[in-house]
């Protein structure tokens, strides 16, 4: 048994340095930890996973975006805006480093905020150049740190952080800490929060992640007050998020906070979300036998061990939802089955519905095993969308494989 929990060990190291997660050591901890405590439990899963995928069309309701549930969780408000420095509207900064930027978490934000019109938002990277995103696709930045802090010397208002490659980065980690010092209020998105703990700047306040980092972030930063069933908490300054899916209800509360209540329902009835409450319960994407646990190892382990991964195209053109975009091409490559891309007609840069600049990654359609084309109505309802297409491809547990991934509470397999 020791001797298979080793290799077993050393493949799910080598899988995440294949997925380009080599530098997430809590994440690697945490799936070599799993794999040493539930050996067995991940055979029988095996078992379960390879029994074929289901159409699905056998599945349940399609999955909803659920935030509701208020009542039984302590409401968590965001400060309102209070304007600084003569401005007439905030300035919103999206920083990420360019080695690794999780997608969803960066693109959300912006999009939504951009949709609300509530500021003016710039997309920021730690230097020139192009962003790589994880786990696909690249974005042209609209300034640099450099850049930012010659155009906004007194700071930005608010500070969307994502979910990075390197959370130690050690440009990422001065400049955020420069904005908290200049009154800026931080919002992290997901794993964005292990950013603000290295930083600092988390000390003694309440905050939330991502599920799968809990163990490590309670023992690595004990100095903060982690926090768990909430999809966003705020704490003065400070705002914090779980799992990728979150980005959207913190997105809107933070439109709430800058512009009102009217605001951000007219945003939500947009994009498609029903509301933005903060009720959660992340323990249910913890994996466990009789619960997700074939799920889990499908998407992290089997579908990469047994299946020639296909090539996705993920179609952008000129004035394509950005948040479309990043929720398509963000499942597909998490299922284990596929590599995701962007596909345009050209390699010229992309300009998306809000502004953002896309880069394609594929030009030729016959270098792809199949293209899709992201929705265009609710962009909310993008990734219910994907998941029932990915369920038809590659089965239910691969589907809910992706949903445990983004910590998306309204798919179950």
């Amino acid at each position: 048994m020791a001797e298979n929990e080793a290799r077993l060990s050393y493949g799910l190291r080598s899988l995440w340095r294949r997925k380009g997660r080599h530098n997430r050591p809590d994440l690697i901890m945490f799936h070599v930890t799993l794999a040493r405590n539930r050996l067995g439990l991940v055979a029988a899963a095996f078992l379960v996973a390879s029994c074929g995928p289901v159409a699905a069309g056998q599945s349940a309701n399609p999955p909803k975006l659920p935030m509701s549930g208020a009542a039984q969780t302590p409401i968590e408000h965001i400060l309102p805006y209070q304007a600084r420095f003569g401005r007439q509207r905030p300035v919103i900064a999206i920083i990420g480093i360019n080695a690794g930027t999780e997608l969803t978490d960066y693109v959300i934000p912006y999009g939504i905020l951009q949709q609300a019109a509530v500021g003016e938002v710039i997309t920021v990277a730690t230097g020139e150049g192009v962003m790589t995103m994880r786990p696909a696709l690249h974005i042209q930045p609209q300034a640099s740190v450099a850049e930012f802090d010659r155009r906004f010397p007194e700071g930005a208002d608010y500070i969307v952080v994502p979910a990075v490659v390197k959370h130690d980065d050690p440009v990422l980690l001065s400049w955020v800490k420069q904005q908290a010092a200049k009154g800026g209020t931080l919002v992290s998105i997901c794993d964005g929060a292990l950013v603000l703990a290295s930083s600092g700047v988390l000390d003694g306040h309440r905050a939330t992640a991502h599920w799968a980092t809990a163990g490590y972030r309670r023992k690595t930063y004990p100095q903060v007050h982690w926090v768990d069933d909430r999809r966003y908490v705020a704490d003065g300054r400070i705002v914090s998020s779980a799992g990728i899916s979150a980005a959207v209800p913190t997105s809107l509360a933070l439109v709430e906070a800058i512009a009102g209540r009217d605001r951000a329902v007219a945003t939500a009835a947009i994009v498609g979300a029903r509301d933005w409450s903060a009720a959660h319960d992340s323990h249910q994407f913890t994996p466990k036998f009789g619960r997700n646990l074939s799920a889990f190892a499908a998407t992290e382990y089997f579908n990469g061990w047994f299946h020639r991964p296909q090539s996705i195209g993920v179609s952008i053109a000129s004035g394509v939802d950005e948040m479309a975009v990043a929720f398509t091409a963000d499942a597909y490559a998490r299922t284990g089955r596929a590599k995701a891309y962007a596909f345009a007609r050209n390699a010229a840069p992309v300009t998306t519905l809000h502004g953002l600049t896309l880069l394609p990654d594929r030009t030729d359609p016959n270098a792809l095993t199949r293209i899709v084309t992201p929705a265009s109505d609710t962009s909310a309802f993008t990734l219910d969308r994907v998941l029932a297409e990915i369920a038809r491809l590659y089965g239910r547990q691969t589907a809910y494989g992706v949903a445990l991934g983004f910590e998306y509470p309204g798919y179950h397999g």
